[in-house]
């Protein structure tokens, strides 16, 4: 790595195209919180990358990645005086819709994975499928699963569990505030799903098919609300390709800080 060293004096004398002052006050302009509603098949940091090149600002992030097969709301901070809000709007409760489909077990707990079991699915009437839905209601421990981005000595799971490393994290304590089974087809049942933050949505879809004694792995998922971020209001992903129209369609999509503040009080 090449380190170059730059005298004071020329700082002082260079020839900047805007004062410091300038470009503070333009990225505070460009500064905000949206939400996005994220595509299947795109990675949550594939959203990030886009929202920093159409602002051209390097200081953007979000509250908490949704895997690439999965949809829904995104909520991305721009701008370091909306970083700097992160910590706060990972603390809200998270919606989700899920499908699962039953009988079958991948190794990632989701259809990205290997199949590595499968088995009949029973007959399901009202009365279990309650039981189950009891069952997984309120405060409990839940084990993140292999393929997960929590990190471990530094790197994700998902990084040992590739290697074929197998790393046990300590089960965390989690909310599942409210669950209900809202369709339920031979081999799939599709659930709404309100919780804590730290809560895995695949592991939660592996242990339902435990418990109904056919295994299950988690084939949709949506997130429908992210603290007080909804489905209903995000910005579509896939205005964020458009390169001819994605900035003029982003910039009034910006929630203004002193806004976002007042909503997390």
């Amino acid at each position: 790595m090449r380190i170059t060293v730059v005298d004071k004096g020329d700082i002082n004398q260079k020839n900047f195209d805007r004062p410091p002052a300038a470009v503070d006050k333009d990225e505070a302009a460009r500064s905000g919180v949206v939400a996005v509603s994220k595509p299947a098949g795109v990675t949550s940091f594939r959203i990030v990358q886009k929202v920093r090149r159409l602002l051209g600002i390097k200081k953007v992030g979000h509250t908490g990645t949704l895997d690439p097969f999965a949809t829904g709301v995104l909520v991305v901070c721009v701008g370091r005086p909306a970083t700097r809000l992160i910590p706060r709007l990972m603390e809200g409760d998270k919606e989700y819709e899920a499908t699962l489909q039953l009988g079958v077990t991948t190794e990632t707990q989701d259809p990205e994975g290997r199949i590595v079991k499968e088995r009949p699915v029973p007959a399901l009437n009202e009365k279990v499928i309650q039981n189950c839905v009891e069952e997984f209601q309120g405060v409990q421990l839940q084990t993140p699963p292999s393929y997960s981005a929590l990190k471990h000595k530094g790197k994700p799971l998902y990084y040992y569990a590739r290697k074929g490393i197998k790393v046990n994290k300590e089960p965390r304590k989690i909310d599942i505030k409210k669950l209900e089974c809202i369709e339920l087809g031979r081999d799939t049942m599709t659930i709404r799903v309100v919780c804590s933050k730290g809560t895995y949505i695949r592991a939660l879809a592996a242990d339902i098919g435990e418990f109904l004694g056919c295994g299950a792995y988690l084939s949709r998922l949506q997130r429908i609300r992210n603290g007080f971020f909804s489905i209903d209001n995000c910005l579509p992903g896939e205005v964020l390709f458009n390169e001819d129209a994605g900035s003029d369609e982003l910039l009034p999509s910006l929630m203004p800080v002193e806004e976002v503040k007042k909503l997390l009080v």
